[in-house]
């Protein structure tokens, strides 16, 4: 997971300073807190288990970062309703939801609206290898792909 989290990060390079990052799934947050140490404006974390995004706020609590850092404990779903809603955009979003939970296509089609991103914004899927989502969800286009041992990663764009 390391040497994942260093390619996504040299993948991401130039994109990540002044931003406005979404780590949707975020876990522990290990993506969204590497983003903040890189320059993100904003990170958005986006955890759906309560003790996880507890946690990661207790973290975030701890390190002085609170104010740069938005902790939302919702699902994906809601909270992309929800940014929708409130007029959200984001430059970059990060999505690594549990491999089998069927997840990921569903994200990137809420995502391929292109209601909460940018009109530059970069969107980048991790999976385990094989088990891809499409090239294409919505307005979101495949750019590139990666694989890293089991994982892969995806990256898109919006399409005009």
């Amino acid at each position: 997971s390391a040497r994942v989290r260093e390619s996504v990060f040299n993948i991401l390079m130039g994109r990540v300073e002044g931003s406005v990052f979404l780590d949707l799934y975020a876990g522990t947050g290990a993506i969204g807190v590497e983003a903040m140490s890189r320059g993100a404006a904003e990170v958005f974390f986006v955890e759906a288990d309560a003790k996880a995004a507890a946690a990661l706020n207790e973290t975030l609590s701890d390190c002085g970062c609170r104010p740069r850092a938005h902790i939302v404990n919702a699902s994906a779903a809601d909270f992309l309703r929800h940014a929708e809603a409130e007029g959200l955009r984001f430059d970059v979003v990060y999505l690594d939801p549990p491999y089998a939970s069927g997840e990921l296509p569903v994200a990137l089609r809420a995502l391929g609206t292109g209601a909460v991103l940018n009109a530059s914004a970069l969107v980048m899927a991790e999976h385990r290898k094989g088990d891809g989502p499409p090239n294409e969800a919505g307005r979101l286009k495949l750019k590139k792909k990666y694989h890293y041992g089991d994982t892969s990663l995806k990256v898109y764009n919006l399409s005009i």
